[in-house]
């Protein structure tokens, strides 16, 4: 990394040329045995990330700055789609695909409103969400660059990025937006101690693809998410009468798509909308009864496969979908894969629990074991002290989703309002470590939470450009019917939802609070 000093010293220069034309300077230090020329630019707003989370944020900047202001829009990846881009080819939107998108961006399949988009389709309405977004305000794309370092300065925060290749980058910015989402990577395959199995993981190994397709050999799908869900469905539907298997830890269970997003006339009748299903399992939840309170969703909106279920991550499945999946398999095993092991001419797949399993030679285990909050970030704040630079990622979460971060929090830095609003923040990889049984229920409390102070905060017309608000699947009447009664009812409600994230900061020690209190 280049050094700290010498890097302030060049910026310093670069700053001082205060000229608008991007310019470069020479940095010199530990980094490199020569001087290298940086690329200084300025920007009014600088967002890192490209993701669903930084595309939000785009968004909502485009809404508050001029033609002639400037956004430079950063990522580590090649082009924007953030973990889309690294994720498993035969993956498809959980939800209507009409429900992910930037803002109001209207998308451009011409399918049924129920489709579920692939990957490349997906990727697609990236771009065309940068697209429409440009048409507002200038955007300058770096791609293939990563944040180095960022340090406030003034009304200025001063990046210090580097890109694929090695060049380096300076750019200043009076706000800095960072989006990087949960920070999702891809899964390698499973290091295991036999020679003569196939470990794969689905991120690099296509199971459509001509190797998968050429062995008849079972197949182990390791991990009981939603990855697992997908992998067992391409499987079970591209190989009828293939041996497909899995071992699915301590069980997930699912919402049930066609109860959340219920087709035809059922729209106006059936289903029941997100806001009602999130206050009521914000009632519910008392910061003690994850148990119960999982008990109940599971029943009354859940689907799932195995015989117990011990996790959930707010991810969608369809009867359907379960049936198939559930017909297709040769054998579901209730535990944990360490590791598999060559033994006197035979292959034992070794459990957590201590027990084995034999498996055929050549057998492909498929690693699709969660990848959600996973690794071990910095903390940062929801909001600086300056109220110059807005973080987006699971050490300080304000949401269940980093889409409704991106999208929120933008719109309370561009009012001026993100320091003043008590919004709880919660280090959700913390609680994960601790009491993953807990998270999802207190994620959902904390999304009510802060969206009731949200909407005291805000004018209206941001939740009616919010594209990736669920209730959206339903006809405008039953919309503004649970709107109004969400209006009525929030501030109400709002005390029993601070108590119950207050039990979670003192229950499990873990940071959940405002930020003076967190």
């Amino acid at each position: 990394m280049v050094a700290t000093e010498t890097l302030e010293r060049d910026i310093a220069t670069a700053h001082s040329l205060n000229q608008e034309a991007p310019q470069e300077v020479a940095v010199t230090g530990d980094a490199a045995s020569a001087e290298t020329p940086v690329r200084v630019e300025r920007c009014d707003v600088c967002v890192v990330g490209a993701g669903i989370a930084g595309v939000n944020a785009l968004f909502v900047a485009s809404r508050y700055l001029s033609r002639s202001q400037k956004v430079i829009l950063v990522d580590r990846r090649d082009r924007s789609g953030g973990m889309w881009v690294d994720t498993y080819a035969y993956v498809r939107l959980h939800q209507p695909h009409g429900l992910f998108t930037a803002g109001n961006i209207k998308w451009t399949l011409g399918e049924d409103r129920s489709y579920l988009a692939t990957k490349d389709e997906v990727l697609a309405h990236f771009e065309h969400c940068l697209e429409i977004v440009e048409q507002r305000v200038q955007v300058e794309e770096y791609f293939g660059w990563a944040l180095e370092s960022h340090v406030e300065s003034g009304n200025i925060v001063r990046l210090n990025c580097k890109s694929s290749d090695g060049r380096l980058m300076i750019i200043e910015a009076k706000r800095l937006i960072k989006a990087s989402g949960f920070g999702i990577v891809p899964n390698g395959p499973l290091e295991l101690s036999s020679t003569r199995v196939v470990s794969v993981s689905p991120d690099f190994c296509d199971m459509r693809g001509d190797e998968m397709r050429a062995s008849d050999a079972p197949v182990w799908i390791v991990g009981g998410g939603k990855t697992a869900m997908d992998t067992a469905h391409a499987l079970i539907t591209q190989y009828p009468g293939r041996e497909v298997n899995l071992v699915a830890g301590s069980g997930t269970f699912f919402s049930d798509r066609d109860r959340l997003f219920p087709t035809g006339g059922r729209r106006w009748w059936g289903g029941t909308l997100a806001t009602h299903i999130f206050t009521e399992l914000g009632r519910r939840f008392d910061g003690t009864n994850e148990t119960d309170v999982a008990t109940w969703l599971r029943t009354t909106y859940g689907t799932w496969l195995t015989p117990t279920t011990g996790n959930f991550l707010l991810g969608l499945l369809s009867g359907s979908e379960n049936k198939t999946i559930a017909d297709g398999l040769n054998e579901v095993i209730m535990d944990h894969v360490v590791d598999a092991v060559d033994r006197d001419g035979d292959i034992d797949l070794m459990f957590r629990s201590g027990s084995a399993q034999q498996i055929q030679p050549g057998s492909w285990i498929v690693n699709c074991t969660g990848y959600m909050l996973h690794g071990d970030p910095p903390y940062e704040p929801y909001i600086s002290d300056s109220g110059a630079v807005v973080s987006v990622q699971p050490r300080s979460a304000t949401f269940h989703l980093t889409s409704y971060m991106g999208y929120f929090l933008t719109h309370l830095l561009f009012l001026g309002k993100l320091s003043e609003v008590p919004l709880y923040e919660l280090d959700a990889l913390d609680l994960r470590k601790k009491s993953n049984a807990a998270l999802p229920y207190v994620l959902g409390s904390l999304a009510v939470h802060n969206l009731s102070l949200v909407l005291d905060s805000i004018p209206n017309k941001v939740f009616l450009d919010c594209g990736i608000d669920l209730d959206r699947w339903y006809p405008l009447p039953r919309r503004m019917i649970e709107t109004t009664r969400f209006m009525l009812t929030h501030r109400h409600g709002r005390e029993h939802l601070r108590q119950t994230l207050d039990t979670v900061r003192t229950r499990f020690d873990v940071r959940c609070g405002p930020l003076n209190q967190a």
